[in-house]
């Protein structure tokens, strides 16, 4: 007898989770796109007249509707959460995320921490509201969701990578995307590196060559609110201990510190670092320029420098502070 080799509908995952968090691409406001406020419009709404790649369907959810910029613990835990059952449905074959810019940096980094390999998960974004004559979210979208069902978004994801931006045709990961400028619509680098990919008529061409290797990597499990308190301290001209001092005097779990130039530090707070490191406040140390990343001496392995930028290692501490078992994670 012949074997029926044709796959069941039900089995064949292609639905595109579409998680709505607010921020800009939702908002509305004046024409002119100035003096707007940020998650008005639901996420289902958002799909008007936007073209869904072939084969798919896509399922909205409403997760939050605020401005990305007040996005606190709460909100992240809620976000992971959905994008937990999203993932674990066999339905879904990837999430899209709809999110302000101000903090995608961040809640890109959290989520490429916390997630597990093997889906894509995509945020966008929008720089000006979906009220504004030349609204960039609906292009956006539609790329992201193109992004989405891409084979090689299900590259990345199979290779560890599972969280990708997209925004004004590039494709970023999220170890190295960042907002680069204020208010201009092309507001995300990557910085040297560049976009992993582009988007162009609703195709993916890959910049860097895609992963081949399958690597397991599981969900972090994470813990009820409230999480450690870390905090960013800027070394600058004039840096005062007390500043240091009195963040620890408050309670404060970990402490990022972002250097001058090579990761170094104001000589006023060396004293004050060793008195947190005293008390038992973890640190780590970055450099708070834009590009570039900490060089240490031959032979010297300082276990404090991380490779990250301060925004990202904020979240990188917070969770090792949660569980010290949960590795420290790298671009």
């Amino acid at each position: 007898m012949r074997q029926n080799t044709r796959t069941s509908a039900s089995t064949v995952a292609n639905t595109l989770a579409l998680l709505g968090m607010g921020g800009t691409i939702a908002g509305t406001g004046s024409a002119s796109g100035v003096g707007y406020q940020a998650g008005q419009i639901a996420a289902q709404d958002l799909l008007g007249g936007i073209a869904v790649p072939t084969g798919c369907v896509v399922r909205p959810q409403q997760v939050r509707q605020l401005d990305s910029k007040d996005i606190g613990d709460g909100d992240w835990l809620a976000l992971a959460q959905a994008c937990g059952q999203q993932l674990a449905d066999p339905q879904v074959a990837a999430i899209v995320i709809t999110h302000g810019t101000d903090t995608l940096e961040e809640t890109a980094w959290f989520l490429q921490c916390v997630l597990p390999a093997g889906k894509p998960v995509v945020l966008t974004c929008a720089m000006r509201p979906a009220s504004a004559l030349s609204a960039d979210g609906p292009a956006n979208l539609r790329d992201a969701l193109a992004c989405a069902a891409d084979g090689g978004a299900l590259a990345w994801a199979q290779a560890g990578q599972p969280v990708l931006v997209v925004a004004a045709g590039e494709v970023h990961s999220a170890a190295a995307v960042r907002k680069a400028h204020a208010y201009q619509v092309h507001a995300l680098s990557s910085a040297p590196a560049g976009p992993v990919a582009w988007v162009e008529e609703g195709r993916l061409r890959w910049a860097q060559r895609l992963p081949q290797q399958v690597v397991v990597k599981n969900a972090v499990p994470l813990p009820p609110l409230p999480w450690p308190w870390v905090e960013v301290v800027t070394s600058h001209a004039g840096a005062r201990a007390e500043g240091v001092d009195a963040l620890v005097a408050a309670g404060v779990r970990g402490l990022v510190v972002a250097g001058t130039g090579n990761g170094t530090v104001h000589a006023a707070w060396l004293p004050a670092l060793q008195r947190a490191r005293a008390a038992g406040v973890p640190i780590v140390r970055t450099t708070r320029c834009a590009e570039g990343r900490i060089v240490q001496a031959p032979g010297q392995d300082d276990a404090e420098v991380v490779d990250l930028p301060p925004l990202k290692a904020r979240i990188s501490l917070m969770l090792r502070c949660m569980s010290p078992s949960v590795p420290r994670p790298s671009p």
